[in-house]
């Protein structure tokens, strides 16, 4: 809050006393003369006031109380937000739900309780921009992230990348002879008739990305490669982590799956294989965005900027997440250094992610069928 220096002016009113005298003039009778009369002083004018005028009051900051409703993508996130409760005392309510249902939820039923969306494929946060369901955010340096990784209204922004490759069930390919999967054609190969799964594009961020990077990147070749992996995939489920899972599990030899430290960890402690394609790695840009007229609207924006301006805080979601990401988003992010060579990932136009869902989506629907699972 600026100053106000107020400065006040002393006025100093010299008053003259005047005092009046009669003459004494001789009487015709011999009564003595009348006394003179002194005439009274003027009234003194009042002194100014030396009380300061007050102050106008700048605006104050909206209170952060209540809880904040995030739309998460992982559990992982938890200790992140739980520093922010405790710089803002904001309690934190975790729903966890794919882009796709993200979209689905607030067509069907509007939006009465959901403040910030955290995570999933920017391509979902494109169509919320079009269909009015974001906030505009702001905060300071935003000017300065990547011109392709945040909108150009600030209606969303990324807080990462994720890449997708291949986890392979060690033990199955053994039993069944399977050669390992090198790139994304090696999946359109018949000795994989059933032993693939990835999660519906329609509801997966990720898998979409995969999708749509494909397409560009093959051109004319592009949907009669992916319907010639659609033979062979097993089914396509409904959430982005099944591929891990149900690969972990023995159901299919192959799953096409997003890749991070997690996934890593656990082909490591379960005798699973990743595989990063050869051919190219698709990639999406994960969002944050805040929900337009949100129940705790205050406190969604108040968790961007404590996030976003403070790099103690993106070096935490920056470890959670794995370092590439908002490294590559922020590039001048102190302290983190790029472990991926950025030149396997697939070179793709990101706006087409978002112009090009619904055609996309509409046609692959038809292509896979009943293969799509049920709730």
């Amino acid at each position: 809050m600026k100053k106000r220096t107020t400065i006040f002016f002393a006025l100093m009113l010299m008053l003259a006393l005047t005092a009046c005298s009669s003459g004494n003039t001789p009487a015709p009778s011999a009564a003595p003369a009348p006394a003179p009369v002194a005439s009274a002083p003027a009234p003194a004018a009042p002194a100014p006031s030396t009380t300061p005028a007050p102050t106008p009051e700048a605006p104050k900051e909206p209170e952060l109380s209540g809880t904040m409703n995030v739309v998460c993508t992982s559990e992982s996130y938890v200790p992140l937000f739980a520093k922010f409760t405790e710089a803002t005392g904001v309690k934190v309510e975790f729903l966890s739900m794919s882009s796709g249902e993200v979209l689905s939820k607030i067509e069907a039923e509007g939006n009465s309780t959901l403040d910030m969306w955290f995570g999933g494929g920017i391509d979902a946060f494109m169509s919320a921009k079009e269909k009015g369901y974001l906030d505009q955010v702001s905060f300071e340096g935003l000017d300065k992230f990547a011109p392709e990784f945040k909108d150009a209204d600030n209606l969303w922004i990324a807080k990462g990348l994720t890449i997708a490759g291949f986890i392979v069930n060690d033990a199955i390919m053994e039993e069944k002879s399977l050669p390992l999967p090198a790139t994304w054609d090696d999946l359109q190969n018949p000795v994989y008739k059933d032993e693939l799964i990835m999660s519906n594009p329609a509801i997966s961020g990720t898998n979409y990305a995969v999708v749509n990077a494909l397409l560009q990147a093959k051109g004319d070749e592009g949907w009669a490669h992916w319907e010639a992996v659609n033979e062979n995939v097993l089914y396509y489920s409904r959430r982005g982590s099944d591929p891990l899972n149900k690969t972990a599990a023995g159901e299919v030899a192959v799953g096409i799956t997003y890749i991070d430290r997690k996934v890593e960890a656990l082909a490591e402690e379960q005798g699973l294989t990743v595989i990063y394609p050869t051919d190219g790695i698709p990639f999406v840009p994960e969002g944050v965005a805040v929900f337009k007229d949100s129940p705790n609207n205050a406190a969604a924006h108040a968790f961007i900027e404590w996030l976003y301006t403070n790099d103690e805080n993106l070096a935490m979601l920056a470890d959670i997440d794995g370092k590439d990401g908002i490294k590559i988003i922020k590039p001048e992010m102190v302290g983190v250094d790029l472990t991926i060579d950025t030149s396997i990932l697939i070179d793709v136009d990101l706006s087409l992610y978002g112009s090009q869902r619904d055609e996309i989506l509409e046609k692959w629907n038809v292509m896979m069928g009943d293969k799509a699972e049920q709730e």
